[in-house]
């Protein structure tokens, strides 16, 4: 070899290949290598051992971390799934069905019939009792007048153990809505007017509810009368003072439900009637300046810088109206009397069913018409609330209502000749008013001797009629008044009315009336005024005497007498 050969170039020196890994190096490291080898230097050997472990621990921890999470992952997985079955297993699938709501077609109790068995229906009522029995709940369901019976059943994918608890729990007197279907009881239902169907339900929703505690027992108020009379009987009695205290409550017993039915239908008939004979309704001021009878029994009150006085009827505005050339006049409105005794009959507040008609030749063609009138309303009442007065007769127990097809007709001095042969002793001279009693005795030898619970009493003295009573013209001790009576109790009175303006201010002077404190009542009849009569009637009194209640309270839905001005 020559020496000015070139030197022999040394071998290249390549960095060693690391061990093959399952985890590649780090990215720092990668790139801290390639930069080494661009610079073309190696990296210590040291270095490539600690990279080694780096990727060596990094990856050991990835796995721990994978494995981790795997078994976290399955962990919740199982918790979700045990959670899910808890759901499923707690779940009121009927929970739809029952607790409080919202639109649909409803229908009423009473008209449940055999043909409906099968039929899902849907109506509001009230819970009169529920009671629970095992997996069951029986429900005592009312609508006014007509009642049903409920059974809360559990039934798979319907009627769940949690909705039949719930029933049970549901407070009597409390407002339901109820679905359910129609289904024959194993045996005729003895409590309920609807007796031949049971409502199995499917859904119950509360309405409203009951705060507090009822006044008495909803059974104890529907308890018959006479079965208090009874030796042996050991029954909580509600008191009519408890009941008027809280009769709201009591109002919802079937027999008061009844007896306003009855009472709406009395004053519908009385209306159809009158209409039907040319009369129209008017409707007279309840203040006045002036008593309209006398003043004994008339309420005053302050108006404005004077008084006032509350109408004890509508009597003047009635006859001011057919002095108007109306001709027949009805009217149904409110009357007071200052009447503090605290009687079966009387009350201080009370509806008028007043009429006043104008007289052609006699004055018993008003008496005709207040006959025919009420004829009408006992036909009415027998065919149109023969329900309602069964109700009424298993709590209040009583003969049915008896009249004539032709109404008895006495004059006064018959009916005291009939007291006399009852062995009644009466005033003497005889013109003297009856007394309460007198007329119960009279109703009863009347009863007796004729058949009848309904009768006209004419031609009373004079001396206990008001001021604007036509005077007999044979006898002027005795007036074309009248009064009707039913079971021995006075419900309507009557009479011709003067029309005269010169004679109706002697009869007010002779009455103890100043003609001035009438003075537009007295020009009425100064422009001229036919002869006319008519009649005013106690709507409270023919609802009790018809019924028989015993105490007239029973047929004013809020009454007022001199303790009672609330409810």
């Amino acid at each position: 070899m020559s020496d000015n050969a070139p030197p022999a170039a040394k071998p290249e020196e390549t960095t060693p290949a690391a061990p093959a890994e399952a985890t590649a190096p780090t990215v720092e490291a990668i790139a801290e290598s390639s930069s080494a080898q661009l610079e073309g230097k190696a990296p210590p050997k040291n270095e490539l051992k600690r990279l080694a472990k780096q990727a060596e621990k990094e990856k050991k921890a990835a796995e721990k971390a994978t494995k981790q999470a795997e078994l976290k992952a399955e962990k919740a997985a199982k918790q979700a799934e045990l959670k899910a079955a808890k759901a499923a297993a707690d779940m009121d699938f009927a929970a739809q069905n029952y607790g409080a709501l919202e639109g649909r077609e409803r229908i009423q109790i009473a008209n449940l019939t055999d043909a409906d068995v099968g039929k899902t229906v849907l109506f509001r009522a009230r819970v009169q009792t529920s009671r629970p029995q095992g997996k069951m709940v029986f429900m005592h369901l009312r609508q006014r007048l007509d009642s049903i019976q409920a059974l809360v059943l559990q039934q798979v994918e319907l009627v769940s153990k949690q909705m039949v608890k719930w029933a049970g729990t549901i407070v009597d007197e409390s407002i339901v809505l109820v679905e359910g279907v129609c289904q024959t009881p194993v045996k005729p239902i003895k409590n309920t007017t609807v007796s031949s169907i049971e409502i199995l339900v499917r859904k119950i929703h509360v309405i409203a509810t009951v705060d507090g505690r009822l006044p008495f027992s909803f059974d104890d108020a529907s308890r018959p009368e006479d079965m208090y009379e009874k030796e042996d009987a050991r029954l909580n009695k509600i008191l009519l003072y408890t009941r008027l205290n809280n009769r709201v409550f009591d109002l919802r017993t079937s027999t008061n439900q009844a007896i306003f039915t009855i009472q709406a239908a009395v004053t519908r008939l009385f209306r159809e009637h009158l209409e039907s004979q040319g009369f129209i309704d008017i409707h007279s001021p309840k203040l006045q300046g002036a008593a309209t009878e006398s003043g004994a029994s008339v309420f005053k009150v302050t108006y404005f810088k004077g008084e006032a006085f509350l109408a004890q009827s509508p009597q003047l505005a009635k006859q001011m109206a057919i002095a108007a050339d109306f001709e027949r006049v009805y009217e149904i409105g409110p009357v007071f009397r200052a009447e503090d005794p605290l009687t079966h009959q009387h009350m201080t507040e009370f509806t008028g069913l007043d009429l006043e008609m104008v007289i052609e030749e006699h004055y018993h063609e008003v008496v005709d018409v207040l006959d025919s009138m009420l004829l009408n309303i006992f036909r009415g009442l027998e065919t149109q609330c023969a329900k309602e007065v069964e109700i009424v007769s298993k709590q209040f127990p009583c003969e049915p209502f008896k009249f004539l097809d032709k109404t008895l007709r006495l004059g006064w001095k018959e009916g005291l000749a009939i007291l006399r042969e009852g062995g009644v002793k009466l005033p003497d001279p005889e013109f003297e008013d009856l007394s309460i009693q007198h007329e119960k005795v009279l109703g009863k030898l009347v009863r007796e001797k004729y058949g009848t619970d309904y009768y006209i009493l004419d031609k009373f003295p004079a001396a206990v009629r008001p001021f604007y009573t036509m005077p007999d013209a044979t006898d002027p001790h005795y007036s074309n008044s009248y009064d009707f009576f039913m079971r021995g109790e006075e419900i309507l009175s009557g009479a011709q009315r003067i029309h005269d303006p010169a004679f109706l201010t002697k009869r007010m002077q002779e009455c103890g009336v100043d003609p001035a404190s009438r003075r537009e009542y007295l020009y009425a009849f100064k422009v001229g005024a036919p002869p006319h009569g008519g009649g005013g009637i106690g709507l409270e009194r023919v609802v009790m005497q018809y019924l028989k209640l015993g105490n007239i309270r029973r047929a004013s839905m809020f009454p007022r007498d001199s303790r009672r001005l609330e409810p």
